[in-house]
């Protein structure tokens, strides 16, 4: 078999999580089938060093040029490749041979803000040839292939369920050994709440901002908590005026810090030291990030809709992510019931260890063999 790949987002959150451990597993678990990675150099700096059958395609176009819908196709076909697979959605004009597409969740192809009118109708029109021509689609959770058969119309047995698991680098190394000084350098010397990953409506941060300003007041006199900070890792709070009209609103301006984006061994020392880990979002197709925060052993509170419940199970407290007193009730018992943490640490790992990257890239071979033989 000769595959193609597209890795051009290897340096993303999430979706870059996917690729690269997708492609680490495959190349070591196949040195039969020949590998053509669409990407450039860059990208290959985000995964491991690759086996021989692995080869990366030369002059490839801008993501999303023209030239990239067009061209990249013709270059597929005079290479012979017999199927290629989209690890994210991406509006094909031409289809040179046999696609597999994984759709993490539906956000940026129903909800995109930068596509509006005419251009949502194109992508939308793009999404339905896309998934009506895939040979097969993977989605990372069962509500994910739910929501897919639903939205547009395709038979569930297309669809397919390969979940995904927390990225080997953060189980692979030991947590850094000058944790402190990590955090002294950034002046945290106080408890802290933590939420970590991109932030986008669905991500609910307002209400939890509002939540965490009624559990802070619920905690003031307590002798650990009085001091309690929610630390916000992702973009700069200047991106985000309604998030800076919520701190504003709720008084808080010395207890919520932004972060913006900090190096992987960083993040990794806040998800170890935070009292919890925060995640009340309204959708997700999956939830890398409180799996993250449990395989560092922090109790984890997330939402009781969307994927959160077949991921996480009775592994993290569930609130309702559109209550700002519920998700502030559950702030208030994952610090203060000592039973309840302990609990959610011991299940975190293993809810951690039911899911696996060379399980999922297992999966993902036997899709491409049954495309290429013509099995599906």
């Amino acid at each position: 078999m000769r595959i193609a790949i597209d890795i051009r987002r290897a340096g993303d959150f999430g979706i870059g999580t996917y690729i690269r451990n997708i492609v680490n597993q495959l190349a070591r678990q196949d040195h039969a089938t020949q590998y053509l990675l669409i990407g450039l150099p860059k990208h290959l700096d985000e995964l491991d060093k690759l086996p021989e059958n692995f080869e990366l395609l030369p002059n490839v176009p801008e993501l999303g040029s023209a030239a990239d819908r067009l061209r990249l196709p013709l270059a597929l076909r005079r290479r012979g490749v017999d199927l290629l697979h989209l690890p994210w959605f991406q509006p094909l004009v031409l289809m040179p041979c046999p696609v597999v597409v994984t759709i993490h969740d539906l956000t940026t192809i129903l909800f995109a803000p930068k596509y509006t009118g005419m251009r949502h109708a194109v992508r939308l029109h793009l999404a339905r040839r896309l998934f009506a021509r895939a040979r097969r689609i993977l989605t990372v959770s069962q509500s994910s292939k739910r929501e897919m058969a639903r939205s547009f119309n395709i038979p569930e047995s297309r669809i397919e369920v390969i979940y995904n698991a927390v990225d080997e680098r953060f189980t692979r190394d030991p947590l850094p050994a000058d944790a402190d000084r990590i955090l002294e350098r950034h002046a945290v010397n106080y408890p802290f709440v933590l939420y970590a990953g991109n932030i986008k409506p669905q991500k609910n941060l307002p209400r939890l901002i509002e939540a965490f300003a009624v559990a802070k007041a619920e905690l003031r006199e307590h002798p650990e908590l009085s001091q309690l900070k929610l630390l916000v890792i992702g973009d700069e709070l200047t991106k985000h005026p309604d998030l800076r009209r919520a701190v504003v609103r709720t008084r808080l301006r010395e207890d919520v810090r932004f972060l913006g984006f900090v190096p992987l061994p960083v993040l990794r020392v806040f998800y170890a030291r935070a009292r919890a880990f925060l995640f009340p979002s309204l959708y997700e197709g999956f939830g890398l990030p409180p799996l993250e925060a449990m395989a560092h052993g922090t109790p984890v509170l997330t939402s009781d809709v969307s994927s959160m419940p077949e991921v996480f199970d009775d592994a993290a407290l569930l609130v309702h992510p559109e209550n700002v007193f519920d998700i502030a009730r559950g702030i208030r018992q994952i610090l203060t019931d000592d039973d309840l943490r302990k609990q959610l640490i011991a299940r975190g790992y293993e809810q951690v260890r039911k899911y696996s990257w060379p399980q999922a890239a297992q999966k993902v071979r036997a899709v491409y063999q049954s495309v290429v033989n013509g099995k599906l």
